[in-house]
């Protein structure tokens, strides 16, 4: 499979972006036009910086409003087209990437166009030199690849071809089994781009939320099988219009666009019609078990803070390391390590961030196979020296540079906690509240990176997306999107704003960076959880009184379930498979914050309820100014 990304994708200059691209491992690019109109140097110099980054130019584009004008605007577009051969030709570059006519003064017609293109073929053959040509979905005449295909056929000229764009077939919902029918030696490139299904204006869709595959909703493995017909062998490119995409690194976003790619092959493994696709050899997404252990970095003055706030959460000390200064709490099938090392990865985590999660720790069914999808998928793998009698655990670098580790049960990994640590004897902590397992992890990061990190965790685990929904945050709105294996042994959020007065915001303001913002425990009775928390000392948020008056007023509940709510800060929430209750604790140093939920066949997270939760917490918050925003 031939790769290549266009300069569109990525922020920066074209030799930043020429850069990137080529870091990623590909060895294909298509410039687009602006990006050389702005490059200080000439055509020749591009062709240069690409040879010494082992690049190759697949096509220039785009051209545009070339078929079906009348005269004199007809001849122009011919002269046009005379130069960015010649532009071409300086670039080392042999095929133009013509997209379909949207000026209003074209004329319709296919056999009209069809003519245009077979004097345009003319032209670029004398020169060795091939023209695709891509319909637009807002064309003012061909917006359909059926439609620029026949134009293709009866334009009958070896250097015309068609180009076919997964977004501008799939954003029309194009029926995908005529292009079987398309012969493999017409098509001279397959652009691929995904998309979240929005309903809004296609070309603003296109400009500004095209994704990398796999990071939106559109049917591209099924756009493959249909492509595999034909016999293609060709290029395929990403080419992505995204706002995110041009905020973000440029290599950052080079890799995921290769991840991608991978990605999209191994969906295509065991596909009949991807048999003459060389797909390497990948293990299958794992499959998460649940969240072994979540790892918190501090020091030894905070250690012994947090060792407080968690015992009053019912957690007790249930072993130390052997050899290091952390220790492991439990209750019920939760796990939680503090670690108040002075050296080491967790140790230069605090130093970075404070007080916070500097790793978790997820059960799957094999974690060397697990890392080794990693790899393969451009995932960044750790390593530290590891003492005597210790276990190396497979692990990658998570959001915000955390780590991710894998454990499975039928390795020695399983037996960590035996290997590892020693057992401490029962003494002076609270009795446990009735928190059973990690319910779900929510992360905060920067807005650019929000894509980067879904398809970071869909690719590599076998995890499914939710729907993206807007929370209204005091400070503006905050994206929300959660992963999910589909037994909810594993749900992570992701969230992100693009407001800087927002709680996720300014958490990425004082922690430094992306991290762990909250987490959530399950129980299997809220209220009573809620009132032995209250009993052990611990502070919750305060919810006002008008939201259990509007509460009463919506939902039939009893009196005395209604009361037993307000008293314990306790939201609610109920849809078509259940109810969900909910309570937060304030936060822990200004950093992060626990949830506790008890799920009665509910399979949300509360989005009802998140306003308010974010507004009492606003709160207690400290005022952005101190903080410089």
């Amino acid at each position: 499979m031939k790769t290549s990304i266009a300069t569109v994708c990525l922020s920066g200059g074209l030799s930043e972006k020429l850069q990137a691209i080529a870091a990623a491992g590909f060895r294909g690019v298509e410039i687009f036009e602006s990006d050389l109109l702005s490059y200080n140097g000439t055509p020749s110099d591009v062709a240069k910086e690409m040879a010494d980054l082992g690049l190759k130019a697949i096509t220039f584009q785009p051209f545009r409003d070339f078929e079906g004008m009348p005269e004199p605007q007809r001849a122009r577009t011919f002269d046009r087209a005379e130069r960015k051969f010649d532009v071409m030709q300086d670039i080392g570059c042999d095929l133009l990437m013509v997209c379909s006519n949207v000026s209003p003064e074209s004329l319709g017609g296919i056999d009209r166009a069809a003519a245009d293109f077979r004097a345009l073929g003319e032209r670029a053959a004398k020169r060795g030199l091939s023209v695709g040509f891509e319909a637009l979905a807002w064309g003012r005449h061909i917006n359909d690849y059926r439609d620029a295909w026949e134009v293709v056929r009866r334009a009958d000229h070896p250097a015309i071809g068609l180009v076919l764009d997964t977004f501008h077939i799939c954003a029309r919902k194009t029926d995908l089994k005529p292009l079987q029918a398309i012969p493999s030696d017409r098509i001279f490139l397959v652009q691929l781009a995904d998309a979240p299904w929005l309903d809004m204006d296609v070309l603003s869709w296109s400009r500004h939320f095209r994704c990398f595959p796999g990071q939106g909703d559109m049917p591209l493995v099924e756009f493959m099988e249909a492509l595999m017909v034909t016999g293609y062998d060709g290029e395929f490119s990403l080419e992505i219009f995204n706002d995110q995409f041009r905020a973000g690194s440029p290599r950052a976003v080079a890799v995921d666009g290769q991840r991608s790619l991978i990605y999209l092959m191994d969906r295509l493994r065991g596909k009949a019609a991807a048999r003459t696709l060389a797909i390497p050899a990948m293990p299958p997404r794992s499959k998460c078990l649940g969240v072994e252990f979540i790892e918190f970095a501090v020091d030894y003055r905070t250690a012994d803070e947090l060792a407080q706030f968690i015992a009053g959460l019912g957690f007790h000390q249930a072993a130390r390391h052997k050899s290091k200064a952390v220790t492991r709490w439990m209750q019920g099938a939760i796990n939680l390590v503090i670690n108040k090392e002075k050296e080491g990865f967790a140790h230069s985590h605090y130093i970075t961030h404070g007080p916070s999660v500097c790793a978790i720790g997820l059960k799957v069914d094999n974690a060397a196979a697990t890392l080794d999808r990693a790899e393969k998928l451009c995932d960044t793998p750790f390593r530290q020296k590891v003492g005597p009698g210790e276990l190396e655990i497979p692990a990658v670098r998570g959001v915000g540079g955390s780590l991710l580790y894998f454990l499975d049960p039928t390795s020695r990994l399983g037996k960590v906690w035996d290997v590892e640590f020693e057992p401490i004897a029962a003494a002076g902590w609270h009795a446990g509240a009735g928190l059973t397992a990690v319910d779900h992890i929510s992360q905060s990061m920067h807005y650019e990176d929000m894509l980067s990190w879904l398809l970071f965790y869909t690719s590599l685990l076998d995890l499914r997306k939710t729907p993206q929904v807007d929370i209204t945050d005091p400070g503006g709105i905050v994206r929300s999107q959660v992963v999910e294996s589909a037994d909810g042994a594993l749900r992570i959020a992701l969230n992100a704003s693009q407001s800087q007065r927002t709680q996720s915001s300014r958490f990425l303001h004082e922690y430094f960076g992306s991290g762990v913002q909250h987490i959530a425990f399950a129980s299997d009775d809220v209220v009573a959880t809620a009132a032995r928390l209250k009993a052990n000392g611990v502070e919750m948020l305060s919810i006002p009184d008008n939201y259990y008056g509007d509460l009463e007023a919506r939902v039939d509940l009893p009196a005395d379930r209604l009361r037993a709510l307000k008293d314990n800060n306790i939201l609610y929430d109920k849809d078509a498979d259940g109810e969900y209750l909910q309570v937060y604790t304030k936060s822990f140093k200004d950093l992060f914050f626990l949830e506790i939920v008890e799920r009665r066949g509910y399979q949300g997270f509360g989005a009802i309820n998140a306003p308010i939760r974010l507004n009492a917490q606003s709160r207690l918050a400290p005022d952005p100014s101190s903080a410089g925003l």
